[in-house]
């Protein structure tokens, strides 16, 4: 019989698969990671993108157009007639109204304990950005932060008080029994020097500068390959098609590297990611913005024990401090470039790493984090209560 950390039924407000972005992704797994801790199954509202015909896993109970306000009142009857606790997954865009404010009414009608996941900080948000995060913070029991770096910032910029933050790692899934050279032979890499960055493609990404540093590593190492793993952002694609994938695609036959950079262009499932991951040998977070607090992508290869190449963002500053991985410089290929050649020239060193992230990964498996959640669920629900 399981050891329940949490009796209550939570109800998840978020986007959630079959809509194809981090967060639906994040909230799934984290639905039923504190499910395992819990006596109750995961009941979700999916706050849709756009309309759709999709038919939705049998979790969700209710769905609301993100940008129909009086559709977040109605979530939140839903939930005050049926929920213990209420888990908000936050990112501006998910929401409707000028960056998101409608999520705003949502929680004006909520009589339930909150906890708001927090998917974006920024450190120098827009006046609308700044009080929409701000009315957020007053409105939630608790607020959880993927990173204790941007703990200073949600109380000096948002005016949200320390006591009422609890930071909890992103999750990432179980590892795949196979070895790494089982997989690599199945996903016909045999014999190869991988690296790869994986989610859904933007700009904002900064790719080119990781296909730009391998020129000259290939030619000491020609068994390298590099691997760009994912479909196109939907959103990205929707307003400029596939014409960031194509000036990649571009630009690695100018550099003459068709043999040694792979596009995987598709929405890869749960068990992709896992396969590819476990066949890499170096993972590369050339993302370009500063500010950056979590990354889904970095966590899973901090979970899976790799060694990482990352430009300094903030979520990358926390995960890779004390020698768990290199930073590198924004919009650097050289900066990249001799990281890789540090690398592959010192397998020791490679290997000393790879043993530091193995050992902080541990804690990112979405058992250890649903059951932070569950006994955060738990304490809240039981603080209302005695209050």
């Amino acid at each position: 019989m399981r050891n329940h950390l949490y009796s209550g039924r939570v109800i998840y407000l978020s986007t959630y698969p079959p809509t194809e972005c981090g967060i639906a992704t994040f909230t799934q797994d984290l639905a039923w990671a504190v499910a395992e801790h819990t006596s109750t199954a995961p009941s979700i509202i999916s706050v849709l993108q756009r309309e759709n015909s999709f038919s939705h896993p049998q979790e969700v109970e209710l769905t609301i157009d993100k940008n129909r306000p009086k559709d977040y009142i109605e979530a939140a009857l839903f939930a005050n007639q049926n929920a213990d606790v209420v888990s908000v997954q936050h990112e501006y865009g998910i929401f409707g109204g000028e960056d998101g404010e409608m999520i705003v009414h949502f929680l004006e009608s909520l009589e339930k304990p909150v906890v708001v996941t927090l998917h974006t900080i920024l450190y120098e948000p827009t006046r609308k950005q700044k009080e929409v995060l701000s009315k957020i913070g007053q409105y939630a029991d608790k607020i959880v932060c993927m990173n204790s770096l941007a703990i200073p910032l949600l109380e000096e910029t948002y005016n949200i008080p320390r006591e009422k933050v609890e930071m909890i790692h992103h999750g990432a899934p179980s590892k795949a029994i196979e070895s790494k050279e089982d997989i690599k032979n199945q996903l016909g890499l045999q014999g190869k020097i991988v690296l790869s960055t994986f989610g859904l493609i933007n700009r904002g990404k900064g790719i080119e500068y990781a296909i730009e540093a391998l020129p000259r590593v290939v030619k000491k190492f020609p068994n390298l390959v590099y691997l760009v793993l994912g479909a196109t952002h939907p959103e990205v694609k929707k307003k400029e098609g596939e014409k960031y994938r194509r000036y990649l695609e571009n630009l690695v036959a100018e550099l003459g590297l068709e043999k040694h950079v792979r596009f995987v262009n598709r929405y890869l499932t749960k068990r992709d990611l896992i396969r590819y991951l476990m066949a890499t040998d170096i993972y590369i977070t050339p993302y370009l913005n500063p500010q950056q607090v979590v990354s889904g992508t970095l966590a899973y290869a901090m979970h899976f024990g790799k060694v990482i190449i990352s430009t300094p963002y903030l979520y990358a500053k926390e995960l890779l401090r004390d020698g768990r991985g290199i930073l590198v410089d924004f919009r650097d290929s050289k900066n990249i470039e001799e990281a890789l050649w540090y690398l592959l020239s010192n397998p020791w060193r490679m290997y000393q790493i790879e043993h530091k992230v193995r050992i902080f990964g541990e804690q990112l498996s979405w058992n250890n984090v649903g059951k932070e959640y569950a006994r955060l669920f738990d304490r809240v629900s039981s603080f209302l209560l005695a209050s």
